[in-house]
């Protein structure tokens, strides 16, 4: 649940990052930094290190998680994306995440956690059912095709991780894993942003807040969970995230949250209780 709160601060935080910062120049910098400060913890606590053919899986796992799943939600709330819309097209990466771990991983479910899986997903399209109503003007397509890439990058990145980083250690896996998000985010920065930020009190809040409290404790609890529990389990808790990112907007800015959102909350909970009981 500490996850699942950290986590869904990140569109609260995109959207101040992107006022004043290109979204892929921001996130290189952001994980950039998060790496060099976690390489740093690791060699004072002299945890190990990966073995090179973990830390190639490891570069995988992080550039599909980190690089083109950030990366995609921060272009499409830089091209406009509603929040709840964005929420609509995240919500389906658990069930992304389930149907292909039964497949890839022989990740097996009961048939009540298949039950919550879409009980969460049609939880998640009741919370942001009103946000997704009010924006009649439409959503640029390169907005879509950003947030589609982005449920494609955390499924695929969230099966690889679990299927070869199970036993890595923490610590240097993520470093292994911002290292390439880093490389891959910055040369698309140079090449399609110029490398575009300014570093207004927007911009360096976003930035100290992405880095330590999503970056760093959000991503390593996460990891921690994926070395415990299957992929299908880990993915169905971003079934609460866009609930309350919409309770945070309700708060933060003001936006309108009725009852057919807390109605869509509570059935979100109930299927995320259903996947992550014990089969």
């Amino acid at each position: 649940m500490v996850f699942v709160l950290l986590w869904s601060t990140g569109f609260i935080a995109a959207h101040y990052a992107t006022r004043d910062a290109a979204p892929l120049t921001f996130l290189a910098v952001r994980l950039g930094a998060a790496g060099a400060l976690l390489a740093v913890i690791a060699s004072v606590l002299r945890v190990p290190r990966p073995r090179l053919a973990e830390a190639r899986w490891l570069m995988v796992s992080g550039i599909g998680m980190h690089a083109i799943y950030l990366g995609g939600v921060f272009i499409a709330i830089h091209l406009g994306m509603p929040s709840g819309v964005g929420a609509v097209i995240a919500g389906l990466h658990p069930v992304v995440t389930a149907f292909l771990g039964r497949s890839l991983l022989d990740e097996r479910l009961a048939r009540v956690q298949w039950l919550g899986i879409f009980l969460g997903l049609a939880g998640v399209i009741v919370v942001v059912l009103e946000k997704v109503l009010a924006h009649s003007s439409g959503v640029a397509a390169g907005a879509l095709l950003a947030s589609s890439l982005s449920v494609l990058g955390m499924s695929g990145g969230t099966l690889v991780q679990r299927r070869h980083g199970a036993s890595v250690p923490l610590l240097w896996g993520t470093v292994a894993q911002y290292a390439a998000s880093t490389v891959v985010l910055a040369v698309a920065g140079v090449v399609f942003e110029d490398f575009r930020i300014s570093f207004t009190a927007s911009t360096v809040f976003a930035l100290v807040w992405s880095t330590l409290v999503l970056s760093i404790g959000a991503v390593l609890i996460m990891l921690w969970l994926l070395q415990h529990q299957a992929a299908a389990k880990v993915s169905s808790l971003f079934f609460l995230t866009p609930a309350l990112s919409a309770l945070e907007g309700a708060i933060l800015f003001h936006e309108h949250l009725g009852v057919l959102a807390f109605v869509g909350f509570g059935v979100a909970v109930t299927g995320v209780a259903l996947v992550t009981r014990a089969s």
